[in-house]
């Protein structure tokens, strides 16, 4: 593995949260070297301020399912407290209307409520819990 594969792999981590496994392919590769080895490594803005780029795209596309995972993996990663989730909801909502922005404010909600539940069991939640129920979505196993 290269050092920029090796780097991307690592930022990729950072970015969900949790170990992601190094998968065969040119499209994984190119994602895990451009996107994150190159792009999400960039000096010029933090991780926060990315997140809450990524949030607003994601909202604006209506990526409801994706959005989850970045709200779940800002809270890990203790980039965004549960309040300024909830503002930049109310905040991009105005920009790209209700219907998308209400997408990001239940994403919030859902996921703020899971990490509550799974607190409340001793559990702690699993990191990749909401990725997993996206991707079981997305074969078609979803509960």
């Amino acid at each position: 593995m290269d050092e920029l594969h090796r780097k991307g792999l690592s930022k990729m981590n950072e970015v969900y949260g949790w170990e992601m496994p190094d998968l065969p392919g040119d499209y994984f590769a190119m994602t895990v070297e451009h996107l994150f080895g190159t792009v999400w490594t960039r000096p010029e803005l933090s991780m926060r301020d990315r997140r809450l780029l990524l949030l607003a795209v994601l909202t604006a596309l209506g990526q409801e399912d994706l959005l989850e995972i970045q709200v779940n993996a800002a809270l890990h990663n203790d980039e965004l407290t549960k309040d300024e989730l909830r503002e930049a909801a109310l905040f991009v909502t105005h920009y790209v209307g209700w219907p998308l922005g209400s997408k990001l404010n239940n994403a919030v909600e859902r996921v703020l409520h899971k990490r509550k539940k799974a607190a409340e069991s001793g559990t702690g939640g699993d990191k990749k819990a909401t990725a997993g129920e996206v991707i079981a979505k997305a074969v078609g196993k979803q509960d």
